[in-house]
């Protein structure tokens, strides 16, 4: 067979499976919008749940899974970062180094209910942080920490050669060279990264049962004090997320339109996702700019 033929069969099994990818996707995605969208509104939107008539809505759920995301992102960037910047360019090659990058391994590869299990012995239990927030955040950074340090790693293992050389070069310190020649590189990467892991928070549901708990306080918007067992910005207070509530009201049917709930929750779910990660992209690719004083962006 010639090669150019074999080029041809290579590059239609490709495209194919390609497409098909995304058509999955697509064919995804528009079923649980069509299905959901027609329950959404406003209202849908702002109330709380009701379990004795129909017409509950989100708004706690969908206010407590983008809070529990504010709070699991400062608590795994920077310890990812950290660590993945340790690991691409201050670790030697060595027994530890080893011993870390398998213990990483490990750890992304653990089931979410085993982490789950692991919060609510060690941080709710252990450490008496109850079902809370913050008990919630820390599950979730020990499920999402490995890929952040994974990603980092590669980010700055993927910058040339070439540019850090050139850092040493004239004479710049290995600190400046980390932070005003690789990072501004491997940043598109790293806001990848991110998104895939804030992702998982969205859609995690096991792990934050046992840790965040499966229902809410009655929340009073007009208390911004994080002090008071009411306020939205407690965060050591339960907090049911929008994931473990659609988990929860398909289990127990107890509201009336209990199915148009949760299918409408979905819909919600996974638009919330698609915005954060439209907007993290654009944020990341003004950062690019403002760090590399370029005025476009390959």
């Amino acid at each position: 067979m010639k090669p150019r033929t074999v080029d041809k069969i290579a590059t239609s099994v490709i495209v194919f499976f390609a497409l098909l990818i995304v058509g999955i996707l697509l064919g995804l995605l528009g079923y649980i919008l069509m299905r959901g969208l027609s329950h959404v509104s406003l209202d849908f939107l702002l109330s709380p749940p009701q379990k004795i008539r129909a017409g509950g809505g989100v708004g706690p759920q969908l206010f407590n899974s983008i809070y529990l995301l504010i709070l699991t992102l400062l608590i795994t960037v920077p310890l990812g970062l950290g660590a993945g910047i340790y690991m691409a360019e201050y670790a030697r090659p060595g027994r530890i180094t080893g011993f870390i990058r398998l213990i990483v391994e490990v750890l992304s590869s653990f089931p979410s209910i085993v982490v789950g299990l692991f919060g609510l012995l060690l941080i709710v239990n252990y450490f008496n942080l109850g079902f809370s927030l913050v008990s919630g955040a820390l599950a979730l950074t020990v499920f999402n920490l490995p890929l952040m340090v994974r990603i980092t790693e590669q980010a700055f293992r993927t910058v040339p050669k070439q540019q850090k050389e050139a850092g040493f070069a004239l004479g710049l310190s290995k600190w400046k060279i980390v932070t005003s020649v690789l990072f501004p590189v491997a940043l598109p990467t790293i806001i990848t990264g991110t998104i895939l892991s804030a992702g998982r928070v969205f859609g995690e549901a096991a792990a934050l049962m046992f840790t965040a708990g499966m229902s809410s306080p009655r929340l009073n918007f007009h208390n911004w004090d994080p002090t008071s067992p009411t306020s939205p910005l407690n965060p050591f207070r339960p907090a049911e997320t929008l994931a473990v509530h659609i988990w929860k009201i398909n289990s127990e049917g107890l509201a009336p339109d209990a199915a148009q709930i949760a299918a409408g929750a979905s819909a919600v779910l996974v638009i919330t996702i698609l915005i954060f990660n439209l907007a993290a992209r654009i944020f990341g690719r003004y950062i690019y700019r403002k760090l590399t004083a370029s005025k476009r962006m390959n």
